[in-house]
């Protein structure tokens, strides 16, 4: 992380963490598994795989409009390939030690993951499961409809507004522009630069809270 502050002179109620690529990678289980069932439906693999970040699956697939291809069905069969297949998951440098210097109600995770896999992701990484987690079935509008981080801000009892937003990926750095959100963008997993106005960190420093229980970083 920097040594000068990435926000200056602000503070937090709370901070919101996506999970893959931000907290976590499961880059190399999620494209292994990914990578089957594209081929299994004759799809460009490395054309397809860019597409699958930061979205629910549901969405990834129904986007496809494959004939035949029923989305739910299939969004249930890639998420229990994925429940079955976490080696080489690990936590992004930092991620555990900053996560546990942050007051249990002041953090939690927004995924696009179904929940039972975000936990076992969570787990396999040795981090440490939120209070408040809000997963793919939490919603109807996946990223990058704002609904899950204005759901999380709401489970956590702060306003969106007073919240910092730890992202990776375009489509939920969107989705915490449009609730309203401050945005930091974790380049950890990031083999080319993104275009993107907010600021960056590679991995985790130390939080910092005041007195009165604020959050800065």
């Amino acid at each position: 992380m920097p040594e000068s502050p990435l926000f200056p002179d602000r503070e937090f109620a709370a901070f919101l963490f996506d999970m893959d690529g931000t907290i976590l990678t499961s880059i190399v289980a999620a494209e292994r598994v990914w990578a089957n069932w594209a081929r299994k439906h004759g799809l460009d693999v490395e054309a397809f795989l860019p597409t699958i970040h930061g979205r629910r699956t549901i969405e990834t697939i129904a986007g496809l409009e494959l004939e035949g291809v029923d989305p739910e069905v299939e969004a249930r069969a890639v998420t229990e390939a994925e429940l079955e297949d976490v080696e080489g998951i690990d936590a992004i440098e930092g991620a555990a030690a900053f996560l546990a210097g942050l007051p249990a109600d002041r953090w939690a995770v927004v995924t696009s993951a179904p929940r039972a896999l975000a936990e076992r992701r969570i787990t396999a990484a040795g981090l440490p499961l939120p209070a408040v987690m809000v997963a793919a079935e939490d919603v109807a509008r996946g990223k990058p409809a704002p609904d899950c981080f204005l759901l999380a801000a709401q489970r956590l009892g702060h306003p969106i507004a007073d919240c910092l937003v730890f992202e990776d990926a375009p489509a939920g750095i969107a989705a915490a522009e449009a609730a309203g959100a401050s945005v930091v963008v974790v380049t950890a997993t990031h083999s080319h630069p993104l275009e993107t106005p907010h600021p960056g960190i590679e991995g985790y420093g130390s939080p910092k809270a005041t007195a009165d229980g604020a959050l800065s970083f």
